[in-house]
């Protein structure tokens, strides 16, 4: 067999596999959105089945043989190349998935399943104690899966990988640590600020079906394709890229708050327009076809939530249409004092619904906890505690409840341990790439007053979306921008930001 004809072996079957994946990627948003509670079960089985069967195909020896083929010869001369891709980022992929036993696979997929739902129970009657026996199942699996991949420095390094590939833990405290102090910094200034924007505003009445004719036409706007993809309610909002033609987007509503919904949607959103820019027709289920990392997914999602959805320019547009549609909850209010309002600084217990300042101290906190349940130096049962404990020491307020604190988030019923520092890298990531688009693109603000999101999106696609994998996150940033990730232009951008807003 020549190098070529096992190249093309290998993204044939890889392209079948996952085919075979995105069946399940369907059973877990629909899991998320719209199956009976009581299917639970049934669905763990379903999901844990599919998982065998992608593990057990991906882990062939035959996949390792096509490999090794195509390995050996000038496909990978030029590394930037689509074959050269496809081939690195498959051989990375098979490494870690030959080391895990199918049984894993499946246990873990099994687990996670029912380990979801109930967490969401727990959630709903801020019960930790009902969600504790799972979080340890849950973790007890996660590090035999660490374990299986190997690791250098702490175990957390191997569960890391799977999200964000090639970084590690240290890499990421030498920017996560200048950036936790600026932020503290930040936030005293705010907090002592005599100027306060009046945040009523958008604490009123908010129609929930309005709210979501607005946020699909705001999600339109900005360039998601209704025709390829689809707006749902869920308990913890999220995006999914299906395949080719589908990607799937939610969020939850608040009729007494305007940001929740409208903001995650955008969220969201952002995420669904980086997998709508992959080339999925030619790529699908290749390297090509698949994001560079979670942390330049989460910079996509977060630039379009903040740094166009916060921005004054945006609202010069969109706040006269969201008066006609909210018409007694925002009659007669202002660009300026909606800006504030949408931008209001308050240490918060919901990550989600946390403003850009506060947010990335919620994701620190994450971070050292689940890297201390890793280790072994925090015990599960000792979550709430601890959780409460540093929440008071970065926010200076006490969490009342644990649906407030630690059962807010889906990712540790999920198995997603590693994940949370990608939301920080995406907000470093999402600065400077919107920093480098603003250089780029004269007058590119300017142009939101007008509803033109077109030049900023087609900068993404050509800049970002289309690489695929091509390039690692460190490597991409560095390219686009020219500069080494840094927390800096995300301080200077909040700074200048909040300058206007507190007068500081």
């Amino acid at each position: 067999m020549t190098p070529q004809a096992a190249y093309d072996e290998l993204i044939k079957q890889i392209k079948e596999i996952s085919l075979l994946s995105s069946c399940g990627s369907v059973l877990g948003w629909e899991e998320r959105t719209y199956m009976p509670r009581q299917g639970a079960g049934l669905r763990s089985d379903q999901l844990g089945l599919l998982a065998g069967m992608c593990h057990e195909k991906f882990t062939s020896p035959r996949i390792g043989e096509l490999l090794a083929a195509a390995e050996a010869s000038d496909l990978t001369k030029d590394p930037t190349s689509v074959a050269a891709v496809n081939i690195r980022e498959t051989r990375h992929q098979y490494n870690r998935a030959t080391k895990l036993p199918k049984e894993l696979v499946e246990e873990l997929t099994k687990t996670t399943s029912l380990a979801q739902g109930e967490w969401g129970i727990a959630r709903k009657n801020s019960d930790f104690k009902h969600f504790l026996p799972w979080l340890e199942k849950v973790l007890g699996l996660t590090r035999k899966v660490a374990d299986a991949y190997g690791w250098k420095g702490e175990p957390y390094n191997a569960l890391l990988d799977g999200y964000e590939p090639g970084a590690t833990v240290d890499e990421i405290e030498r920017v996560f640590e200048p950036l936790r102090v600026d932020l503290v910094e930040l936030l005293a200034r705010i907090q002592k600020a005599p100027k306060k924007p009046d945040v009523s505003l958008i604490e009123r009445e908010y129609n929930v079906e309005l709210q979501r004719v607005f946020g699909e036409m705001v999600a339109a706007a900005i360039g998601f394709d209704f025709t390829a993809g689809r707006l749902d309610i869920t308990t913890h909002p999220f995006c999914t890229g299906i395949g080719p033609g589908d990607t799937r987007i939610t969020t939850r509503y608040n009729p007494r708050r305007f940001n929740d919904a409208l903001f995650g949607i955008m969220h969201e959103a952002g995420h669904g327009l980086y997998e709508m820019g992959i080339d999925k027709k030619t790529h699908f289920g290749t390297p090509m076809g698949e994001a560079v990392s979670l942390g330049i997914h989460e910079s996509q999602s977060r630039m379009w939530e903040n740094q166009v959805g916060r921005s004054k320019e945006f609202w010069v547009y969109f706040l006269p249409q969201a008066q006609r549609i909210f018409r007694e909850s925002l009659a007669g209010v202002s660009v300026d004092a909606f800006y504030g309002a949408i931008n209001y600084v308050t240490p918060s217990y919901i990550r989600v619904e946390a403003d850009e300042c506060t947010y990335n101290l919620h994701i620190l906190l994450r971070f050292e906890l689940e890297r201390a349940m890793v280790k072994g130096d925090l015990k599960p049962t000792d979550i709430p505690g601890e959780w409460n404990s540093r929440f008071k020491k970065y926010f200076g307020i006490d969490v009342d409840k644990d649906a407030n604190g630690c059962l807010q988030d889906v990712h540790w019923s999920a198995g997603l341990i590693g994940y949370f520092p990608t939301y920080t890298l995406g907000n470093l990531f999402s600065a400077q790439f919107f920093g480098k688009a603003k250089a780029d693109i004269p007058g590119l603000t300017q142009q939101f007053e007008r509803g033109d999101f077109s030049k900023l999106l087609a900068w993404l696609r050509t800049n970002i979306h289309e690489h695929g994998q091509r390039y690692r996150a460190r490597d991409l940033g560095q390219k686009v921008t020219g500069q080494p990730l840094s927390h800096k232009p995300l301080i200077d951008y909040l700074k200048g930001k909040y300058a206007e807003i507190y007068g500081i």
